[in-house]
């Protein structure tokens, strides 16, 4: 008997050692991506290949159940986890369990120029993704901030390359640590929402290289995000989504990127293109991208049937479709099929400490004449608080990034539990903007309704101002359609609902009033010369109230940076002023001179330039020191410069570090963003800020060599506290 148990035993030992030993390659997460990818695409037929790269519902693409591979779930960002949605359709599934925590906006994020908060803020929406089992979040955007009017501008993370590249960078790294991929988009040039589908965009090489395309190079290539997104517009008359030269030559080609290019939802139009022109993973064919198409036919997708039998045919090769699934199957690797995934979470303490404290050093104060702020609530003060948008629920509506939410604490909420008792708040409407509150089955439970007249609800505002020890007016725009609104541009550059005239007024009534402007994008102030403090408000997702308030109470110490330049007037603007805004044939006339890059240029002032925000604190820059004054090509130099704190309470700086080329053979902006530093810093604390430059730093895109290049001759580096505010200077040259 125990001969026959040894027998077993030693039989089974040797069968489970021949198991073991006979692990697909795929499975094995010892061994490199690249030796899975091949083991399983040995193992893969015709058919489950091409299931692998199109949708098979609103949000997902097919696994292989036989070899188990997992399906892929993608997810909208990039502020939050989008509520569920039917099978087929943009509707609500009517979940109960899909709330999330509503991050800042990517303009409040870029507006914080801090790198560990960018890193923040992906890991926490990261682990939110990965709790509510999501595999791809569709975000950061990354498209540059062009015109004022543009819709999904709130999306974004301003106008300059670099620190929209910085911020991705932080931003890829935190959401990809928790083995969800980021999709970065919309590749590239969609800088309008004005005809999305149809206008075709031209720009330049050098605008191309220098402007449009860094912040997404840094997203893909340093921060590693293993996905994607094309956007709608065509580029030289062919759909950004299949675009030959973008996604072959430069994407895969130059840059050799890896990772899977997905289309919009929509994006698709064309076999052939689709098959050839670099698109890997395709989803909603059949509907416009938010409202329209209900159901989708699955395998009549250009990447699907049409692919299939164009294969069998002989019109298409293997080796188009390999590349594709290739991609697509790396994705998974690093995503469906990686076991060392954290579990995540969902409405954690930290994730809403995050947000708040990404909002507060987000929040950008412009204007604080004669200090009026912080508020000074030491004592009975009387506060009335003027607009809609101090009670207006934001994280519902404006397309695809719009919420569910567990909680959302506005700014009058802020107020009333921030505030010392001593204060009296009292809150009137002054104006009626949208009071819907409702997007794609998503409802806000708030009444906004309002039978009283315009006229009405000033004179209430104008009267009660008159007594009070301080007016806050918060107002500016919102999600609805012609607004911060994914689908449209807006109509004008004004505010919106006659806010400009209610502001008139309470300025007469009112020497202590401050404006909070809620918005994704700059907008015409023109009482701004009759208002002494202006705090630039965003989107601020679920703890929107409670960062405004620490800000205006002083609790918190302002310390955000504008990530765009805030014109005059409309006109000042390049696309508009040179009549390059249209919905069809789009030339970027403006070139590389964008934003900061124009109005230097021209010489026009801007109302607030790039860069600005003031602090209730002050700080002194030292003269620099720079390691040498001459560097050869493949050298670098390093520039320091000591900040101190000559204020009475503690605050953060951004130290700006500009570089203009002063020799330079092709026109070249007057200065460049290439660097960037914020400290904390205690009153009297004086701390030395380190920058290390190469030749990289001093380069230009030459469209003749196609190449960057840094040309010998003298350069100078500018330490400035906003595009507009030279701290201090010094030259060097490269050899």
């Amino acid at each position: 008997m125990n001969l026959l148990k040894y027998i077993i035993f030693s039989f089974c030992a040797i069968a489970t050692t021949a198991v073991m030993a006979q692990k697909p390659i795929y499975l094995d997460e010892t061994r490199s991506i690249d030796e899975r990818i091949e083991d399983l695409m040995g193992r893969l037929t015709l058919e489950e290949k091409i299931a692998l790269i199109h949708a098979q519902s609103k949000f997902s693409s097919a696994g292989v159940p036989r070899l188990g591979v997992p399906d892929l779930w993608c997810t909208d960002g990039p502020h939050g986890i989008r509520p569920e949605v039917k099978w087929d359709e943009w509707d609500q599934a009517g979940w109960t369990n899909d709330s999330v925590v509503a991050f800042p906006a990517l303009t409040c994020l870029a507006a914080t120029w801090n790198t560990d908060l960018a890193l923040l803020y992906g890991r926490s929406i990261g682990e939110e993704a990965r709790y509510r089992k999501k595999d791809v979040l569709l975000g950061p955007g990354l498209n540059i901030y062009r015109t004022p009017l543009g819709g999904r501008n709130f999306e974004y993370m301003g106008e300059d390359p670099y620190l929209a590249g910085r911020m991705a960078v932080g931003y890829v790294r935190g959401v990809q640590s928790n083995g969800v991929a980021t999709c970065v988009k919309h590749f590239c040039l969609n800088n309008q929402e004005w005809n999305r589908h149809g206008v075709s965009v031209h720009a330049d090489d050098r605008a191309l290289y220098e402007i449009y395309l860094p912040a997404f190079k840094a997203a893909m290539m340093e921060g590693g995000s293993w996905s994607v997104m094309a956007s709608y517009n065509k580029i030289d008359g062919q759909h950004a989504g299949h675009n030959y030269r973008t996604l072959q030559q430069i994407l895969k080609q130059e840059w050799g990127y890896k990772g899977a290019v997905i289309s919009d939802w929509g994006g698709t139009h064309n076999t052939d293109e689709a098959v050839r022109n670099g698109l890997d993973l395709e989803f909603g064919t059949g509907t416009n991208g938010l409202y329209g198409g209900s159901k989708n036919y699955y395998d009549s997708y250009h990447l699907a049937l049409p692919f299939l039998d164009g294969i069998r045919s002989g019109k298409y090769s293997q080796a188009d479709l390999d590349d594709k699934v290739r991609r697509v199957l790396r994705l998974h690797f690093h995503t469906t099929l990686n076991t060392n995934k954290p579990f995540g979470s969902l409405h954690s303490p930290e994730h809403y400490a995050a947000a708040r404290e990404i909002g507060e050093e987000g929040i950008v104060l412009l204007k604080n004449e004669d200090n009026l702020l912080p508020l000074k609530l030491d004592e009975k003060k009387t506060i009335l608080v003027v607009g809609e948008n101090a009670v207006k629920m934001m994280t519902v509506g404006g397309g695809s990034s719009s919420l569910k939410v567990q909680r959302e604490i506005t700014p009058l909420e802020g107020m009333q539990q921030h505030f010392p008792n001593t204060v009296d708040i009292k809150w009137v409407r002054g104006y009626v903007g949208d009071t819907d509150g409702s997007y794609n089955g998503v409802t806000t439970g708030q009444d906004l309704s309002e039978t009283r007249s315009f006229r009405e609800l000033v004179d209430e505002a104008v009267a009660e101002a008159r007594s009070a020890d301080y007016v806050i007016f918060i107002g500016g725009l919102n999600k609805s359609y012609g607004q911060d609104n994914e689908g449209s541009d807006r109509q004008s550059y004004d505010l919106p609902y006659k806010q400009d005239s209610l502001i008139t007024a309470l300025a007469k009534a009112n020497a202590n009033l401050v404006v909070v402007n809620i918005s994704g994008n700059a907008v015409a102030m023109p009482w701004a010369d009759n208002v002494k403090a202006i705090v630039q408000d965003w989107y601020l997702g679920s703890e929107a109230g409670e960062p405004l308030a620490a800000v205006l109470a002083g609790t918190v110490n302002p310390s955000g940076k504008l990530p765009f330049s805030w014109p005059k007037a409309l006109n000042d603007v390049p696309a508009h002023r040179l009549d390059a805004y249209t919905a069809h044939d789009e030339e970027y006339k403006e070139s590389i001179f964008v934003g900061y890059r124009w109005y230097d240029k021209e010489n026009i002032a801007t109302l607030f330039p790039f860069g600005h925000g003031l602090s209730y604190t002050s700080f002194v820059y030292s003269k620099p020191k720079v390691s040498k004054r001459a560097i050869s090509a493949s050298d670098s130099l390093t520039i320091s410069v000591d900040i101190t704190n000559t204020g009475k309470v503690a605050g953060k700086e951004v130290v700006q570090l500009y570089i203009a080329d002063l020799e330079s053979s092709l026109p070249r902006p007057v200065k460049e963003l290439k660097a960037f530093r914020k400290v904390s810093l205690a009153p009297g604390e004086k701390t030395t800020v380190c920058f290390t430059i190469g030749s990289d730093a001093l380069s230009f895109f030459d469209p003749d060599k196609h190449a960057w290049v840094a040309e010998p001759g003298k350069f100078e580096a500018i330490l400035a506290s906003s595009s507009a505010d030279t701290r201090t200077k010094v030259r060097f040259e490269l050899k």
